[in-house]
Order: structure tokens, then sequence, then C-alpha cells
């Protein structure tokens, strides 16, 4: 029988999102985090019991060595977790930037309902701010090269109001000239695509 790797199955949540594309996170792995968190609290559990051994026992150098071994498997299965964690939620207000306020259909089934909220949290408090100062930090992620753009329609939008007050028919396959404030939104999350 091979001996226990301690930390393994946290490395593995970390090799996922490695392999996983720069634009894309993949499904939420709620069994591998069951599986580093079971083991954080095997080794808790043994700390404790080695612990309870009294001094006698912790003078011995393989009883002492197993406590800092252990202790350090917990810290390490616990930062390896919040790294997992902390690429998600990059990643989430990444997509918050990019494709506006709706959670993409093709990243729906991959994130956990917390992530949801967070997404939801994040985007209520991006609007608030943007409202407090009255801009909109989304509208250009890239500096402008013209005031108008080319785009076309690929997926059904409808009537859209433009900020000069007039309304423009966006039926699929039309192509437009518009201003670029009042189509970005529409190119990031995919109901539009500009042309070159």
């Amino acid at each position: 029988q091979q001996p226990k790797m301690y930390g393994e199955a946290a490395a593995d949540l970390l090799r996922e999102l490695k392999r996983c594309a720069p634009a894309f996170v993949p499904p939420y792995n709620t069994e591998g985090i069951r599986k580093v968190v079971s083991e954080m609290n095997e080794l808790y559990t043994e700390v404790r019991r080695t612990l309870e051994l009294g001094r006698e026992a912790m003078a011995r150098p393989e009883v002492a060595g197993s406590i800092v071994v252990h202790h350090a498997s917990i810290d390490r299965n616990k930062r390896c977790l919040l790294a997992y964690f902390a690429h998600r939620m990059q990643k989430l207000q990444s997509l918050r930037w990019e494709a506006g306020a709706v959670i993409p259909e093709e990243w729906k089934q991959n994130i956990s309902e917390a992530e949801a909220t967070y997404f939801g949290e994040y985007g209520k408090l991006l609007n608030l701010y943007m409202k407090a100062y009255n801009i909109d930090l989304t509208a250009d992620l890239a500096p402008p090269k013209s005031l108008f753009v080319e785009v076309r329609v690929v997926k059904e939008v409808g009537e859209l109001t433009l900020e000069s007050g007039e309304s423009v028919v966006l039926a699929l396959g039309t192509q437009h000239l518009l201003r670029r404030t009042d189509v970005e939104p529409l190119i990031r999350q995919g109901f539009l695509q500009h042309v070159s």
C-alpha cells in the first residue's frame, strides 16, 4: 500500500484551474473541496490526539515532528483552498466587467450558488459606485479608436434607445454604424459583433 500524501487533493484543485482555458472557469469541484476539508479535519484530529499524549511523548522527536508535519499540511491545504476560491472570484469579477450584469449560459453550470450570489453582489457594488459618480466604467474597457463602430447583429436584440434619444431596431443579420458607448455592452454580451 502506497503511503498517504497529504495535500494531494488540494494540489489537484489547483492543477484543474491551470488546465482550464484562461478565459473560462472549470466546474465548481464540490467533491474535491470536500476531500480537502475532510483531510484537514483528520489532520487536526491527529494533532489534538498527539498533543493529548502529554509532555513526555512530546519530548520524542518523531512525535514532535509529526505535529509539525500535520500542522504544515493543514496550512498548505488552507492556502490551496484560498488560492482556488480567489482565482474563481477573480474570474467572476473579470466576467462582470467583460460580459455585463448577466452570467453567460456557458458559465452558469460551472459556478456554485455562492459564486452566483457573489457575482450579483459584486455587480450591485459596481453599479452603486458608478451611480454615485455618474460614470459608466464598463463602457470602454479599451481606449476607443473612433466614436462610431460598425456592428452586425448576431442575436436578436429588438429596439434599442440610443443616448441621443433616437431608437434603432437591431434585427438579426443587420449591420449598423452606431456610437461605441451605445453598443459596447451588447458587443461584450455577444448580441452584436464588431465588423472590422
